[in-house]
Order: structure tokens, then C-alpha cells, then sequence
């Protein structure tokens, strides 16, 4: 199969998903190499910005989508008046931006940077699939660890976590000593926000 045939396929993959697809499943699903497939991406990358195309094709992890290129927004928002994404809260983009650029973390390390309660921007954020909980901390009563997800990158348009603006500075770590403290001072039940995300992601399924 040429770079071009398999180009083409792509394209069409993801002209009619519509949504970020999975590399390795385009691989599998052709039954190919995962590496021809990235030459295509990077094939398909180069040929939309020499042309100035109006759609680009954006990578972000492992996952690429067709986008509209920046710099045709404002025409394609006149035109069609899309429903915007729903915007964050002050209080969730800040929770955001602390797991963002200190991953994995627990709740306890987001409430020590903002210095309040932060379950339920945690929890909103999860249900957005901005943010996963990705294990849990071998410490005292397991917290949950919550990092980034592929959604994340493509919400703010990034391929990356290394594309994010350098913070000025970064917070102190917690000592197991404050998170023993906080931990018996706190109301939180964990268990309970755990089957929260289980029944969510029960009806995702």
C-alpha cells in the first residue's frame, strides 16, 4: 500500500468519526505497522500545511483528529454559530492546572496548593474526562492519583504535557507527616467518591 492510498484512508477514518482516533486501532484495524501509520499522519501533516488547508490534522498523544486551522475560526463561527464547549469554572481551572503540572497527584496535594476543599472539582473534571484517576498513593489510606487525560491535550490544543508554559514557580512537596495530619483532620470519604467513579464510568460503558 503507497504513502498516498493509506493517506487517503486515514483522511476518510477521520472525516467521518469526527472524534480523536487511536492510532494503534487504525494499525490493527488495517492490519499494518503501527510505524507506516505514523509516516501517513506526518505525511498527511505536511501536505494540509503546505497547502494551507482549512482543516489540519492534530495530534495529541497517541491520538490524531482532523481540526479546523485557527486561523479560519472566526469565519466558520459566523457562518455556522457552533454550540460553544461548555466553559470551566475559576475554581475547576485552577484544581486543572494544579494536576496538570504536578501529576500524579492526590486530592490532598490539590488542596494544599489552593488551600480549600476540592472534591467537587475533582469530580467534575473526571466526569469531563479532563482528568483519571490513574492509581492510588502508597501512603496512608490509599488516596487516589489523578493525571491528565488525551482529552485534556486536545481541549486546550495541545500534542503534549510538555507544551504547557513553565510555571514561574513550583509549590513545596507534602511531607508524609502533613498528609498523616490531613488525612485524620479530614471529612472526605474516599471510598465514597470511589463508587462514584465507578458508577460513572459504569454508565459510560
Amino acid at each position: 500500500m503507497s504513502i498516498d492510498e493509506l493517506s487517503g484512508i486515514i483522511e476518510a477514518i477521520l472525516f467521518v468519526s469526527g472524534d480523536p482516533v487511536f492510532i494503534g486501532d487504525i494499525a490493527s484495524n488495517l492490519e499494518i505497522a503501527q510505524l507506516d501509520v505514523e509516516h501517513a499522519v506526518e505525511h498527511i501533516q505536511k501536505k494540509y500545511d503546505e497547502q494551507h488547508s482549512g482543516v489540519r490534522l492534530h495530534r495529541f498523544g497517541k491520538h490524531i483528529q482532523l481540526k479546523t486551522r485557527e486561523c479560519y475560526a472566526p469565519y466558520v463561527e459566523k457562518m455556522l454559530q457552533p454550540i460553544q464547549r461548555q466553559s470551566l469554572s475559576n475554581a475547576a481551572l485552577e484544581t486543572l492546572a494544579v494536576v496538570a503540572y504536578r501529576q500524579p497527584v492526590t486530592r490532598l496535594d490539590v488542596e494544599m496548593v489552593r488551600g480549600v476543599k476540592c472534591d467537587y472539582s475533582l469530580q467534575s473534571l473526571v466526569n469531563k474526562n479532563l482528568i483519571e484517576v490513574c492509581g492510588r498513593k502508597d501512603t496512608l489510606g490509599r488516596p487516589f492519583l489523578y493525571r491528565t487525560t488525551d482529552e485534556f491535550l486536545s481541549h486546550f490544543g495541545i500534542s503534549s504535557i510538555d507544551e504547557l508554559p513553565k510555571p514561574e514557580e513550583k509549590s513545596p512537596e507534602i511531607s508524609e507527616e502533613t498528609e498523616e495530619e490531613i488525612y485524620y483532620d479530614s471529612e472526605y470519604d474516599e471510598d465514597n467518591t470511589e463508587q462514584i467513579i465507578i458508577e460513572n464510568e459504569t454508565e459510560h460503558e
